[in-house]
């Protein structure tokens, strides 16, 4: 029997009507959610997710066939997948949809999709968007980072459990030095935490200030921190990846779907709900009436930016260089 394909939806997004594509096509069998069930997710999280892309140079992480067994995303060493991630302005894209010149450490150049509008997510999503991540950097200044990113990796078989007391000490640590950090899931078994900054460093810098956390959370939690790069090396649960704050690292934005079947999504947590949070706490189908009933626990990185100074006086007395890319 045929298949018949569905007909297109418009929906309107503030000031713009965007096309929806094959909206019935499956994107997580099985949890039954189709495309249009992801644009719904989206929009009702728009806040969120605006707040989480506003003007940052943003790769796309896109998934047309939707999430079905078996299926993989195309590398550097195959470009051969059933998704695929895309750095640079997909042709077509409406006039609206604005970019940040970036270049990277190759030298080489690109226009990336700056999202200034909820329309623009929307749009991405039809493309088959489902993770976004987001330059810790504005397109006004795409040399200096306002965010510093601290990714909790937990290495192989290590629980979500095991990660949350390192960030119950990073927040700690933090708030000696005088600032705040924002938690969110990952939509797995880590944890990453932001702090607005003032974008006056480079990249170099705020790697630094990376390490030096790292170091310190290892000194407190000998038996739960490692800041070793090579896997192979590291002795210890939780690995500060002090790596993801080089330039063109990028981590998935709080409020994207993880491209697994269970549709788990990134999820932005206050601090006082990490000991009992469970990342299939929070899906595509749970979030929504958690947003619309609490908000957005990141609206504080809109705040007060802080200095990142007191990182880098802790770096010092280390005697930490600034790590060599990798």
């Amino acid at each position: 029997m045929a298949v018949v394909a569905t007909a297109a939806q418009e929906i309107r997004v503030g000031e713009r009507v965007v096309r929806v594509s094959s909206p019935d096509k499956p994107y997580f069998p099985q949890r039954g959610l189709t495309k249009l069930d992801v644009v719904r997710y989206f929009l009702a999280v728009g806040d969120g997710i605006l707040r989480a892309l506003r003007d940052r140079p943003t790769m796309l992480e896109r998934w047309p066939r939707g999430v079905f067994e078996g299926a993989r995303i195309a590398t550097r060493q195959s470009n051969r997948g059933d998704a695929f991630y895309q750095k640079r302005l997909p042709a077509g894209a409406p006039d609206w949809v604005r970019t940040a010149h970036l270049t990277f450490p190759s030298g080489r150049t690109a226009d990336e999709v700056a999202p200034g509008e909820l329309a623009v997510v929307i749009w991405a999503v039809n493309l088959g968007t489902l993770r976004f991540h987001p330059w810790p950097v504005t397109a006004a200044d795409t040399e200096r980072p306002d965010q510093l990113r601290i990714d909790l990796d937990p290495l192989p078989g290590v629980d979500f459990a095991q990660v949350v007391p390192v960030a119950l000490e990073l927040r700690a640590v933090l708030a000696e030095l005088g600032l705040v950090g924002y938690p969110k899931t990952t939509g797995g078994r880590g944890l990453h935490v932001y702090v607005s900054i003032e974008p006056r460093w480079g990249f170099g810098d705020c790697r630094r200030a990376v390490l030096a956390l790292g170091r310190e959370l290892a000194r407190r939690l000998p038996h739960l921190v490692t800041t070793t790069w090579w896997r192979e090396q590291r002795d210890r649960p939780v690995f500060v990846d002090y790596n993801q704050m080089s330039r063109d690292h990028t981590m998935a934005s709080a409020y994207s779907i993880r491209p697994t079947p269970a549709a788990l999504v990134s999820a932005p947590l206050d601090w006082t709900e990490l000991e009992a949070a469970r990342p299939e706490d929070f899906d595509v189908l749970t979030l929504p009436a958690r947003f619309a009933g609490r908000g957005d626990p990141h609206a504080g990185l809109d705040g007060p930016r802080f200095s990142l100074e007191p990182l880098l006086e802790l770096a010092d007395r280390a005697g930490l260089a600034a790590p060599p890319e990798r």
